[in-house]
Parts: C-alpha cells; sequence; structure tokens
C-alpha cells in the first residue's frame, strides 16, 4: 500500500531539447549547470576547472566567450572535453557565428542585444544548421529601458514580457530550438516570473537565482528559490550562482535534487547538530568523512551522530552509520548495533564500511 505522507512531485511536461547529449526538458533528468570562472583564453586553467566540473557531477559547462581570442580558445577546448559546452555571449553576433563553428553544444544570448536584425538571423540560422539550442537569458538587471519604462521596475510581470518578446523574434526566424531562463537576484520575484512564463509556454526552463551571493547566502537563496519551482514541476535543467568555486554549485546542486527525491549522487550524511549531550570531535569527524568519501557516485545514507543513546534510533534508516559517546562509539546497519570502536577509530571504521557496501 502506498504511503500517504509520500510526495511526489509531477513535473510540467515541456518540449524537449540536445545540449550535446544531454536531453532537456520532455521529462529527462533535471539536468545539472554551471559555468566557469576562469578566462576562457587561458585554455589550460579552463581545461583544469572543466575536468573538476565534471568530476564533480555537473552535466554542461557554460563558458564565457568575451572577445576573438576566447572565440579560439574555445575551439581547441571543445576539442579535449567530452562535456556538453555552451558558449555566453553579449553583444557581438560574431562571437557566436565562432562559437558555433567552434563547436559549442549551445548558446545563451539576448536576441535584442546581440545586434541588428541582420545579425540574429545569421546567428540563428547558424544555429539552425548545426542543429544547437538558443537559451534566452532574461535577467532582471538587464531589461530593455521600454519594458522598465511600461512596468517602472523589473518585475516579474516586465521579465515575463521581455522573455516573450525574445521568443518571438526566434520563432519568426523559424526557430524553436530555444529554452529560457527568468533570473532576479530577488527570490520571490523569480519564481512568480517563472511561474507566470510555464503557464504561457512549454519550452523547457533554465532555473536560477542571479547573484545569489556566497556559499551560505546564496546557497539559501537557490534553495529556495529554485527547490519552490522543482516542487512545483517547474524546470528542466539550473544552475546555483555562488560566489564561490563552481564545484560547490554543484554539490550544492545535487543536495537540491536529493532533498526532492529528483536525482540522487554521492552519498547522504545525515549528521546530528549536536548538543550539550555530544562527547565527541563530531565536526572533524563528519568533515573527515565527507571529504573521504568524495567522488563516490552511488547514494548511500550515511548516518554520523554525537549521541550514544538516540543516535541509531534517530538515524534508523541509514545503511550505515556511527554513533558517538565518551572516547568509543558504535557503528550500526539500518538502525541495529554492529560493534564498538574506539574514538580514533570511528571515522575509518564507518569509511571503511561504506566502501565495502558499495563495491
Amino acid at each position: 500500500m502506498k504511503s500517504l505522507n509520500t510526495f511526489e512531485i509531477k513535473r510540467k511536461q515541456t518540449r524537449q531539447i540536445h545540449i550535446g547529449q544531454i536531453p532537456i526538458g520532455g521529462q529527462a533528468p533535471i539536468a545539472v549547470q554551471s559555468m566557469t570562472n576562469t578566462d576562457t583564453r587561458d585554455v589550460s586553467s579552463t581545461l583544469r576547472q572543466i575536468k573538476r566540473l565534471e568530476e564533480a557531477g555537473c552535466d554542461i559547462v557554460r563558458l564565457a566567450i568575451v572577445d576573438s581570442d576566447a572565440a579560439i580558445s574555445f575551439r581547441e577546448i571543445v576539442s579535449k572535453v567530452g562535456i556538453p559546452l555552451i558558449a555566453d555571449i553579449h553583444f557581438d553576433h560574431r562571437l557566436a557565428l565562432a562559437a558555433i563553428e567552434g563547436g559549442a553544444s549551445g548558446l545563451r544570448i539576448n536576441p535584442g542585444n546581440i545586434g541588428s536584425q541582420q545579425a540574429v538571423s545569421k546567428v540563428v540560422a547558424a544555429a539552425a544548421e548545426h542543429n544547437i539550442p538558443i537559451r534566452i537569458g532574461v535577467n532582471a538587471g538587464s531589461l530593455p529601458r521600454k519594458i522598465l519604462k511600461r512596468y517602472g521596475s523589473p518585475s516579474p510581470p516586465a521579465m515575463v514580457e521581455s522573455a516573450l518578446g525574445h521568443i518571438h523574434i526566434l520563432e519568426n526566424l523559424g526557430f524553436e530550438q530555444i529554452k529560457i531562463s527568468l533570473k532576479s537576484s530577488n527570490v520571490l520575484d523569480t519564481i512568480k516570473a517563472y511561474e507566470e512564463l510555464s503557464e504561457r509556454v512549454d519550452y523547457p526552463l533554465h532555473l536560477g537565482v542571479t547573484e545569489a551571493g556566497t556559499l551560505i547566502s546564496g546557497t539559501v537563496k537557490s534553495t529556495l528559490g529554485i527547490g519552490v519551482l522543482l516542487a512545483q514541476g517547474i524546470g528542466d535543467t539550473f544552475r546555483v550562482s555562488l560566489t564561490r568555486d563552481p564545484v560547490d554549485e554543484v554539490k550544492v546542486a545535487y543536495e537540491i535534487l536529493r532533498a526532492l527525491n529528483l536525482r540522487h549522487r554521492g552519498p547522504e550524511i545525515i549528521s546530528c547538530p549536536t548538543c550539550g549531550r555530544c562527547e565527541i570531535d563530531l565536526f572533524g569527524l563528519v568533515e573527515e568523512v565527507e571529504r573521504s568519501l568524495e567522488g563516490i557516485k552511488t547514494s548511500p545514507k550515511v548516518a554520523i551522530m554525537g549521541c550514544v543513546v538516540n543516535g541509531p534510533g534517530e538515524a534508523k534508516e541509514a545503511d550505515i552509520g556511527i554513533a558517538g559517546g565518551r572516547g568509543q562509539g558504535i557503528l550500526f546497519r539500518k538502525g541495529k548495533v554492529i560493534k564498538k570502536i574506539c574514538e580514533a577509530e570511528l571515522a575509518q571504521a564507518l569509511i571503511s564500511e561504506v566502501k565495502k557496501m558499495i563495491n
């Protein structure tokens, strides 16, 4: 019998496009994206960062193409990686054409600022010829003046109108391999804008809260904005934007997906916040275990608890775990005690058991 407490997210049916080999929309798994913060013209540094992002589970990586030298470097980078790369272009349609010829799996542009109508037509024709999608990226901080004048502020309706205008430009050119983002640093505005656009189009949506901030503030804002939308079934791919190493963006993204039971990657660590009953170095223990289990792709539930009395019971659904006491701890599986271990050996005992279980 199905549990009455089970909550299943019913995703909105959207059109499906492909970024390289990654399907976006049409009930495909929600794709995790990030963006390099290296200078694209520095090929070796950018390749190293892309490799780290790929190892962390990133599905798609975006690169800024700031000038013709960056476009030349982009071609070389594409030739040396397997992960799909999106070229992020502003203002100069020639850079978009160069990125397409250089092997981009997708473009991120605003048709309204890429150049003249003739320039837009050239970019769209090249994208169609190479069968690559275009993401329309609407940002609350750069809406057209006429729209801002009409609405008085970068409100959700203003963002939606801007997106629809860009969509019409592409549709009038016969191009429909489109995905759309509506990003604001205001979480509630972001949610409202996506909700409104989702009611009006069936193109896949790229979610994000732009300029979200540092690790803590950015994680909170992104989790709320992206999580609320995903819980409603809105969104086909997303990026968590942090003023941080982009690998951390990918880690946070997978935790959002895990919390909503949409995708699982890597161990789920369940640990208590500690209280006056904790008599071991739980913080250090958690950090050591988390660091040692990085790179594992399967998703065992691992509990690290600071209280021998309540630990196993509170983490009874964990696949494997430990609960510490004064100078020692217990190793348990599914809430059942296996053996006692001295504190100094707790971390390695748990790590060993987890690796044994997944191999």
